[in-house]
């Protein structure tokens, strides 16, 4: 391939909208593939086959193609199955292994990744390392059975970090293999895929790549670490993040790593599938609506969202809202202290996520001590979260770190004010509502830095004020967030530029072993 020709591009992800969720990684792996094939590209995505997607709502089929991989001393065997993008023509291959991906179960507290213990904590699978090998070895077998030769093998975060170790160390030099080159996305540096260092017999790789400038992190098997030195390019989620994560700050360990790489790591804002996250087309609202009729429609949703949540209908009171994993990386423990003190006013707040048992507790706390201020929705609900997006009037995101975020996309199309911290994805796509910002029309929310409960507690302050004293301005604010373009369409274009970079042989592109 040549630089600005159309790409045949294979994007493996654990997760896909659609098919199986559990956070932004499988909307990207839904819409980018998407976005591309609009775009002129050949595109194709493979995930495991989960016990969620048999019971899903897209249709899925066998295929005849059935293969088995070595783990250590032992045989396993797999197949495929395939479908297609909900509403588009991309083909989904999913790799049926019943033992390694069919556990999950919601009613058993049984996710993907993780299950629930009895006092509420979440635990790893203890084979986490041996499903996601056989997912990585799975990918590249699939190739030669579906005859499908891609330029691009996109692997997206650390469950498909092995899949370019095994091309580069076992595929590249067989027949068709030797052209495709490899891109990794990390999509949050904080999960790694850490293991104890004896799966490495699972691989069947050789011990000589269990090494710091490899394979071995601080004595265990990491699977990021091995997406990142193997793979030809390597990209993150916002311009930020791929700043950040070279700084001990926010590199959990591996900043030395991605600093080396500086010059094969990139950054590309996800983007919005508006299709899906739309005001004005969205079925699962009380009212419809654009950035000219918001101010007809959106009052509305926020009735139905006060109602749904059992709060006093009142059209005046701020409402915020919370859509997130309830974990310590989305800001919870900043969020329970400053609440304690805006409920102290007039305002409301509802909460939809799913996560640690502590910050459950402390949410439960909240809703108990102000029941007319606070709803809470424990779980994950797909209608209920496009609600909130529609019917809150401020969203709040004080993440401790986020490398790229979406909910705060969506809010901006759904005219509701984000409340943000600056670092990550978020610094990339909220600008300020200081005096400079507004005079200039493109202020689009409020943010902060220090990762404090006071830092917090001003930007929402100020993002009340505004909210309750200078309507015409905070209409601006509106306005202008729902006119932005964060579509995947954008998004795309940029990694187009990646693939480009890619059209060069795989020896051009940097040591991509040590």
């Amino acid at each position: 391939m040549s630089p600005g020709t159309s790409h045949k591009l294979l994007l493996a992800s654990p997760e896909v909208m659609g098919f199986a969720k559990t956070g932004g990684l499988a909307d990207v792996a839904a819409a980018l593939p998407r976005a591309l094939a609009g775009r002129g590209h050949q595109c194709a995505v493979i995930l495991p086959l989960y016990r969620c997607v048999r019971q899903g709502n897209v249709p899925i089929f066998p295929t005849d193609f059935s293969f088995q991989v070595a783990l250590g001393t032992k045989i396993v065997p797999g197949r495929l199955w395939q479908s297609n993008l909900p509403d588009c023509d991309v083909p989904v291959y999913l790799v049926e292994q019943s033992d390694y991906y069919e556990r999950d179960d919601p009613a058993l507290g049984r996710g993907l990744y993780q299950f629930t213990l009895p006092n509420g904590q979440k635990q790893d699978y203890s084979d986490n390392c041996e499903r996601f090998i056989f997912f990585g070895r799975s990918v590249l077998e699939a190739l030669s059975l579906l005859d499908y030769w891609p330029d691009v093998i996109h692997v997206n975060d650390w469950q498909t970090g092995l899949v370019p170790v095994f091309f580069e160390g076992d595929y590249r030099r067989r027949p068709k293999y030797a052209d495709i080159c490899t891109l990794f996305t990390i999509h949050n540096m904080a999960y790694q895929g850490l293991f104890w260092h004896w799966d490495m017999l699972l691989t069947g790789l050789g011990w000589h790549l269990f090494n710091h400038k490899q394979l071995e992190f601080y004595g265990r098997l990491s699977f990021l670490k091995a997406g990142i030195v193997f793979s030809n390019l390597v990209n993150t989620v916002s311009p930020s993040y791929a700043r950040e994560i070279q700084t001990e700050a926010y590199g959990c360990g591996l900043e030395g790593v991605l600093a080396e790489r500086k010059d094969r790591l990139f950054g590309i804002v996800n983007g919005v599938d508006y299709r899906e996250w739309n005001p004005a087309t969205d079925p699962r609202l009380a009212a419809n609506y654009d950035f000219q009729s918001f101010d007809h429609g959106k009052p509305m949703c926020k009735t139905a969202l006060q109602l749904r949540f059992g709060l006093p209908v009142q059209p005046r009171t701020p409402l915020m809202g919370i859509v997130s994993r309830l974990v310590e990386q989305k800001g919870l423990s900043l969020v329970g202290r400053a609440a304690e003190v805006f409920l102290q006013d007039d305002t409301q707040i509802v909460i939809l996520g799913d996560g640690d048992a502590h910050f459950h507790r402390i949410l439960e706390d909240l809703r108990t001590r102000f029941p007319r201020k606070v709803g809470l929705a424990l779980g994950f609900d797909e209608a209920l979260a496009h609600q909130i997006e529609a019917g809150a009037d401020i969203l709040l995101m004080p993440s401790q770190f986020e490398p790229s975020g979406l909910n705060q996309l969506y809010s901006l199309k759904y005219g509701t004010v984000p409340v943000v911290r600056a670092i990550g994805g978020l610094a990339d796509t909220i600008t300020d509502c200081t005096p400079e910002n507004l005079a200039r029309g493109i202020a689009t929310g409020f943010s902060f830095l220090p990762y404090t409960a006071g830092a917090f507690l001003d930007a929402v302050r100020r993002a009340v004020n505004l909210y309750r004293n200078q309507s015409y301005t905070w209409r601006q604010i509106v306005q202008t967030g729902m006119q932005q373009d964060w579509s995947w369409n954008r998004s795309a274009a940029e990694y187009e530029k990646l693939y480009d970079k890619l059209s060069l042989r795989p020896e051009q592109q940097g040591t991509r072993n040590g």
